[in-house]
């Protein structure tokens, strides 16, 4: 008599297109660098860090358009739920398996909007930011002396609100891996993910896909608006 053939693995699914997985790791290095830079100081090493911020600012510009026009996944309709389905997945981590998201669940989904809050208030205050010494943000002149001081204590206690989310991103994620034996990293360097079978079926596969031309179009007006308020902006208000 045959004996029954072992459960095939499901097969891996198209989850996170090239725009949302460059936003993700070109995010973590800028972030690194712009703590280096900062903790380094000096007049040459916060010439990157500014440079490192106007980045930062380019991609949560980007990223939150491409939460609107990009694939399904990357979109905010997707992942920010509401209480119902965070309780949903809370009794889903207490039980044994893989959970069924193929996206971002609602608590991640709500996660990433506070960290695209964060990084607003940082870059935003950053454009104000003045080290009392001979570096001041391009937005610095605009505001008081009194402001500048109040928008830099906040620019740099932000930071460790970022440190703390990121820390706790990570701490998720390891997780994820450890107990539920579901590789996120993996998934947000290859874009495919490991649904469980159960899941498998035309919703899980279907759905807008990423366009190359909407995600240069995306990062080119984030990138404009970037220089436009650190270019134009001083300029015009002189």
């Amino acid at each position: 008599m045959q004996k029954p053939s072992a459960p095939s693995a499901s097969p891996l699914i198209p989850v996170w297109d090239v725009p949302t997985r460059l936003f993700h790791w070109l995010l973590v290095c800028l972030i690194a660098t712009s703590w280096t830079t900062g903790e380094l100081g000096g007049d040459e090493w916060l010439r990157y860090h500014f440079w490192s911020g106007y980045a930062i600012l380019t991609l949560v510009l980007f990223r939150i358009a491409w939460g609107v026009v990009g694939s399904t996944h990357a979109r905010f309709a997707s992942f920010v739920r509401g209480v119902p389905s965070a309780l949903q997945h809370l009794r889903e981590l207490a039980r044994p398996g893989p959970t069924s998201d193929l996206g971002h669940n609602a608590i991640g989904g709500w996660m990433i909007v506070v960290m695209l809050i964060a990084l607003l208030v940082q870059t935003g205050t950053g454009l104000f930011a003045d080290d009392d010494i001979v570096t001041t943000g391009p937005l610095g002149d605009l505001v008081s002396s009194a402001t500048r001081s109040r928008l830099t204590t906040v620019h740099v206690y932000n930071f460790d609100v970022i440190l703390a989310l990121a820390g706790l991103h990570i701490a998720a994620v390891l997780a994820y891996w450890i107990v539920k034996r579901q590789n996120l990293i993996g998934a947000m360097i290859t874009g495919r993910k490991r649904a469980p079978a159960a899941d498998l079926g035309a919703s899980a596969v279907a759905g807008v896909a990423a366009h190359p031309v909407v995600a240069a179009a995306a990062l080119i007006g984030a990138a404009a608006v970037v220089a436009g308020i650190v270019g134009l902006v001083p300029y015009f208000a002189r």
